[in-house]
């Protein structure tokens, strides 16, 4: 006879991934730039919500629930707002560019690429969107991850806009939302998995796996720019979402603390409904809202269908970008340091690194002249746009200029310094050497009056003496020698 488990077993669980990710380029129905904005906002207008009947007739309950609450949303617009964003204007066709990023994705993920699709509006009941839904088109299904439990199917990946953001501003009362419209229409993909996942751990591996494939994609970087819902049930208790569940230190704390909930509710024999929950920062939930249903989707009229073909697809293939755990695993076998691989690999700067090899053939020195140097460079000058000074082209000059002997992979730096404090490449590679002899001479004087100083004191003060005009491996042997 089959033992019953112990009460320290945890629970059996059903769980999947919905995950948000913006793409790096402009909105998706318009070409307003995806940037957001931290001015004041130039204008404002005042909408409520109304629940209307989705594709099957009925009002979603979700919806029904937010109407009740007469809520108005104030939308604080810019000039780069246009009217599509405002709901005054039918969208246009759908940026090319978001959707090969799409289709990236979807390979990587291994899916099956839809190659028609209706484009559908989702109704979104918050008050983030103008037009009081969101515009989403299917593109890929029946993908997969491989993980240390087996494979996790993903079980669509779909293109859509991003809703408006909360301003932070106060409000005036309980019935009032304000939205900034900076954020209204930045294409995002949304990736949901299958419920294969089955325990705390494994919602932490799956999630930071696609995380690593979607980084390895062109997307946006930073806070904000990526959001993930879970969707939990264990037996007896209805599915649970559960919203904000990006922070991967808190992830198997906050799956472990909702399965002792649901076991709670179970016990106690309550009425249990499907809700969405919100993570809060102790990994506890908080209820947010009724489990949205099938009703709140309906089709997109102001769009035609969407076709992908094959050209589309095979182009998508040809510029697939690599997975970052690959490219990590290609660097360290080029001798390059693990911060030195995650600097490339964030910044994206992978391709101008293969680039410059073909150059000068010295990974390491490649990956401080386009990572460390500038970054150094910023500090010590206080500048904020430093890659739009010393961008690709400057740094591949510079390269070539070592390569033909103009100057040494020592005065990298310098030029580099003397560019970005506003010099011209011609002007900055003419660098004037330092006699030996009279190096030499100044470093003996200067241990003459300042006796007692390390070698590190006295490098400081003669290299700043010749700014470029000698390399710290002549002054160094200088001292080393004088010092006897």
């Amino acid at each position: 006879m089959k033992e019953k488990p112990t009460s320290s077993e945890k629970p059996i669980m059903k769980s999947g991934l919905e995950i948000h990710q913006q793409l790096e380029t402009h909105k998706l129905f318009c070409n307003c730039p995806s940037i957001l904005r931290k001015d004041k906002p130039q204008f404002e207008i005042k909408r409520k919500l109304h629940a209307v009947a989705g594709e099957s007739g009925e009002i979603d309950i979700a919806a029904k629930h937010e109407a009740k609450q007469d809520k108005q949303f104030i939308y604080q617009g810019y000039d780069t707002t246009c009217l599509i964003e405002l709901d005054e204007e039918p969208p246009h066709l759908i940026n090319q560019e978001a959707l090969q990023i799409a289709i990236h994705i979807a390979l990587l993920l291994n899916c099956e690429i839809q190659p028609i699709a209706q484009i559908m509006r989702k109704t979104v009941v918050n008050g983030s969107n103008t037009s009081g839904f969101q515009r989403t088109v299917l593109i890929g299904r029946n993908g997969h991850v491989e993980t240390s439990q087996g494979k996790v199917g993903i079980n669509a990946l779909l293109l859509e806009e991003d809703s408006a953001r909360p301003s932070s501003e106060k409000e005036e009362n309980k019935n009032t939302k304000t939205w900034k419209l900076d954020r209204l229409g930045v294409p995002l993909v949304e990736i949901a998995t299958d419920p294969d996942i089955t325990s705390p751990e494994h919602a932490k591996e799956t999630a930071l796996l696609i995380g690593d494939i979607l980084r390895s994609c062109k997307v946006k970087r930073g806070i904000g720019t990526i959001r993930q819902d879970i969707n939990i049930s264990t037996p007896g208790h209805p599915r649970i979402e559960i919203k904000g569940f990006q922070d991967p230190k808190m992830m198997i704390k906050t799956v472990e603390l909702e399965l002792k909930r649901q076991q709670k509710n179970t016990k106690t024999k309550k009425q249990l409904n499907s809700e969405v929950r919100n993570a809060l920062p102790d990994g506890t939930t908080e209820f947010l809202r009724p489990m949205p249903g099938a009703s709140r989707m309906y089709p997109e009229t102001d769009l035609p269908l969407l076709n992908i073909s094959r050209q589309i697809i095979n182009k998508a293939k040809e510029t697939l970008p690599r997975l970052r755990s690959e490219i990590s695993q290609e660097l360290k076998q080029k001798g390059l340091s693990e911060h030195m691989i995650k600097s490339l690999t964030q910044e994206n700067k992978f391709h101008e690194f293969k680039a410059l090899l073909k150059i000068i053939n010295d990974p390491v020195f490649i990956a401080k002249t386009i990572i460390e140097i500038p970054k150094e460079i910023a500090s010590h000058e206080d500048i904020k746009d430093i890659d739009n000074i010393l961008t690709i082209d400057i740094i591949e000059s510079i390269l070539q200029a070592i390569r033909d002997n103009k100057i040494t992979e020592k005065d990298a730096k310098h030029v580099m310094e003397e560019i970005a404090k506003g010099k011209s490449f011609e002007e900055a590679i003419k660098i004037e050497k330092a006699d030996t002899e009279e190096i030499e001479t100044e470093i003996a004087n200067l241990i003459k009056s300042k006796p007692g100083l390390s070698i590190g004191g006295y490098m400081g003060l003669i290299m700043q003496k010749f700014k470029g005009k000698v390399s710290g491996q002549e002054v160094n042997q200088i001292l080393n020698k004088l010092l006897k």
